[in-house]
Formats: C-alpha cells, sequence, structure tokens
C-alpha cells in the first residue's frame, strides 16, 4: 500500500498539491500529456525549481492566455466527461467539484446547479483539480493522510467583494477537520486546496 502525507505547515492551494506531486515523482511531461485529454483551452503552465528560506520546493503556475466565462457544475463536468481521461480520474475530479459547489451553494443559500464557479470554476482551478488526481493517480497513491491545516487571517479580494478570511467556502469544506490558527496575514487555505484534500484524504 502507499501512502502520502500531506504535512500543510504552511498551508494548501491546488498549485501546491501539483508542485508537491511532481516533486514526489510525476513527470511533466506525462501531466501536461494528460491534462490535455480534457477539452480546454485558454492556459499554460508553467513549472520551475524556487527555493524558499533555503528550501526546494516546485513552482506551478498556471497562466490563462484567453479569457474564460463562468461555469456551473454540470458544465465542469461536461468537460471531464468529454475528457479521454480514466474512469478513476474523472470520478475524483467530480467528486472534488461537487464538494466544492456543495460549499458554495450552502453560502449563497442557492441550488448547487445555480451556483456559478468564478474564480474556483476558472481554467486554473480546473488544471488544479484535475491535474491533482491526475498525479495521485499516476503515483499510484492508495491512501493519502493530511496533517492539520494552519488557517491564516485577514482579506481577500474577490468576485464577491471583499471576503473574511479563511473564505467562506473554506470554512464550510473544514467543517470537522481539524484545523489551529496562524499569525499569518494572508490566505493560507484556499477552497480549491480545501476541497482537494478534505475529498481525498
Amino acid at each position: 500500500m502507499t501512502i502520502a502525507y500531506f504535512d500543510c505547515f504552511s498551508g494548501i492551494a491546488g498549485d501546491m498539491i501539483l508542485g508537491a506531486l511532481l516533486d514526489l515523482g510525476v513527470d511533466e511531461t506525462v501531466l501536461k500529456k494528460e491534462l490535455k485529454k480534457l477539452p480546454l483551452t485558454g492556459y499554460d503552465m508553467k513549472v520551475k525549481k524556487i527555493k524558499s528560506n533555503h528550501i526546494t520546493a516546485t513552482d506551478v503556475t498556471v497562466i490563462v492566455t484567453e479569457d474564460q466565462h463562468h461555469r456551473s457544475l454540470s458544465d465542469i463536468n461536461d468537460i471531464i466527461n468529454r475528457s479521454s481521461l480514466k474512469p478513476q480520474v474523472k470520478n475524483l475530479s467530480q467528486n472534488i467539484f461537487y464538494n466544492l459547489g456543495k460549499a458554495e451553494a450552502r453560502i449563497h443559500n442557492v441550488d448547487i446547479e445555480e451556483v456559478h464557479f468564478h474564480e474556483v470554476g476558472a481554467v486554473d482551478s480546473i488544471v488544479d483539480i484535475v491535474g491533482s488526481v491526475i498525479g495521485v493517480t499516476l503515483l499510484s497513491i492508495d491512501t493519502i493522510i493530511c496533517s492539520p491545516l494552519p488557517l491564516g487571517h485577514g482579506f481577500v479580494s474577490c468576485e464577491h467583494g471583499l471576503l473574511p478570511l479563511p473564505a467562506p467556502a473554506t470554512v464550510e469544506l473544514l467543517k470537522g477537520i481539524p484545523v489551529y490558527t496562524v499569525e499569518r496575514n494572508q490566505e493560507t487555505v484556499t477552497p480549491t486546496g480545501a476541497a482537494v484534500i478534505t475529498t481525498l484524504a
């Protein structure tokens, strides 16, 4: 059995998960080839080695190259279903988006199909979520275990205006999950990161 332990001392986000999986041995070329199975355009994924406090890490940035429209859960499921990805990758990716949609629906008090994924539904988050599942699958990881998550504070500017941190969707996703507060005036756990890790771990 292969177990992956996520030590989220610095938080978690979709791009951080991709970087960690690449560091664990996922081949960048294979990951990009798999992502091209999605009927999705208008993005480029840049991968580079960086140093932070003398520690080397892999930094992943999804660059949006075309305007992206808002998408519903059905739109995202359709993109995933029309891909030639493995059934396991499709199912897990759709489960993550469902959990994210459920959290957003509760916050906005609307039906899940009325949720419009703004930032979260943009191409970069689709790449982060589906790419994370592809990476976990490529590494044949059977079980994922995650440390308690550190929550920063402050505010973030988004489609809905100025929101407190952690963002409402993040709080909803982290119900019942071990967390702790850190004195950092920034977003340490994003909705995408929270959705991925709470679905997979």
